[in-house]
């Protein structure tokens, strides 16, 4: 399984969920303090919701590709280091209430991939101990 993700930074997350629930004909497949997903079978896509201010318009966050298992993720590691690109690795990060391995490049307009893949759901983590993972890319978060 492969699918690309894409993660928006929402002022109305309510109001978001309500309308990608319309617009997709799916319910989030995860909710949490300031943090939705949803996994769309047709197209393939996992769009993930992220609470930002009040006052801020939508705006994109990160931009991923979810993968399988771990190899996948280290393989594409390999490849875009081996292609020149710089590449930040994590493994075992909590991020996005789950546990993930992932690798980041930066593409040249300043936006964030990561190739990621979830080991296991963390829904004993709170908002706090997540939030870091959600705020340290150059786009201002790096998450999901």
């Amino acid at each position: 399984m492969s699918r690309v993700q894409l993660a928006l930074r929402v002022s109305d997350l309510e109001g978001s969920i309500a309308f990608y629930t319309k617009l997709f004909g799916t319910e989030p497949a995860k909710i949490r303090d300031g943090y939705a997903n949803f996994a769309v079978a047709e197209p393939p896509l996992k769009l993930v919701l992220i609470e930002g201010e009040d006052d801020e318009p939508t705006r994109l966050d990160h931009l991923g590709v979810e993968v399988a298992d771990t190899e996948q993720v280290n393989a594409a590691a390999r490849r875009l280091a081996d292609a020149g690109l710089a590449t930040f690795e994590e493994k075992d990060t909590s991020c996005c209430y789950a546990l993930q391995d992932k690798v980041w490049v930066t593409a040249p307009g300043s936006e964030p991939w990561e190739v990621y893949m979830v080991k296991a759901d963390a829904d004993t983590l709170t908002k706090s101990e997540d939030s870091a993972c959600c705020a340290t890319t150059t786009s201002g978060s790096a998450c999901c």
